[in-house]
């Protein structure tokens, strides 16, 4: 009797989320079917893609697509930008932030809540309002167009969320392990080092990989301070791309472009979901 009713909740509790179900399954049957298509026009030419046939092959699969948009349209320039702009910031951010979020997250003191209060008021400042300032003192200083001030003004922009991220997951750890290495006589500095950095493993790959992706597909502040194609990120690129398309015509290359651009960030999240989810839930348990 016990489990006949314990099913019948089941079964009304799976009835009252199906609603949920079919929005989210056919969010996912549009979004596969967008990227399918973007991958079939990308093997595709730009007569079959202007017919509707990028589905049907007829002519074949045009992998110079790829080769094309990689040397002629210089998405190799912004490829390689792109991806110096994510791992710089993505290491310089982490280096910064893991240390303040370790004391902030794990040690009392005078100014603690006015610390993180700080770096939460500069998560909600748009960024509109900090660009102007930003390129008057870059203009002022001769470093326009140059790939340091983008990777420095990126690291700014990402440590206050790397910072409060690391926090609550620095806070979840347990005090088990610094009083165990302060009895072996082992200096906070080197115990942050040695030991909590590696158990807080889940919580760096994750903001790490949040930080790369955010970069990745910045195209605001690379608009700005790129003053050329060879500083530009692969969202800019992208653009000027599309503007040269309406010249050339080869829709097949841009199509490659995107799958291009799009890759990097799709089989990082794929190789590293699972660490991804482990690092946001174990963020929110006490130790």
């Amino acid at each position: 009797m016990k489990k006949q009713k314990a099913s019948t909740l089941e079964a009304r509790k799976q009835l009252r989320m199906l609603p949920g179900h079919l929005v989210v399954g056919l969010w996912c049957l549009f979004t596969i079917g967008m990227l399918a298509w973007i991958v079939a026009a990308s093997l595709s030419t730009s007569p079959e893609i202007m017919r509707g046939e990028a589905l049907k092959f007829a002519t074949g699969f045009h992998f110079e697509n790829y080769i094309n948009a990689w040397t002629a349209n210089n998405i190799s320039v912004f490829f390689v930008n792109s991806l110096l702009y994510a791992s710089c910031t993505m290491v310089g951010s982490l280096a910064i932030s893991a240390p303040a979020a370790y004391v902030l997250g794990r040690y009392v003191f005078k100014g603690n809540k006015l610390v993180r209060n700080g770096f939460i008021t500069a998560m909600s400042l748009p960024q509109i309002m900090i660009i102007l300032p930003l390129f008057s003192l870059a203009t002022q200083a001769s470093l326009t167009g140059s790939k340091f001030v983008l990777i420095f003004i990126y690291i700014g922009m990402q440590v206050p969320y790397t910072t409060t991220f690391l926090i609550s997951f620095f806070s979840s750890l347990s005090s088990v392990y610094e009083e165990a290495a302060a009895i072996d006589g082992c200096p906070p500095m080197k115990t942050f080092w040695k030991i909590m950095l590696p158990l807080a493993q889940p919580g760096i790959v994750t903001v790490g990989i949040f930080n790369f992706m955010n970069i990745w597909n910045e195209y605001f502040l690379s608009l700005i301070f790129a003053s050329s194609e060879k500083n530009m990120s692969v969202g800019p690129g992208l653009k000027s791309v599309l503007t040269a398309m309406q010249y050339t015509g080869d829709w097949g290359g841009l199509f490659a472009a995107v799958v291009i651009v799009f890759l990097p960030t799709l089989v990082l999240f794929l190789c590293l979901s699972k660490t991804i989810i482990s690092g946001i839930t174990a963020g929110g348990v006490k130790g």
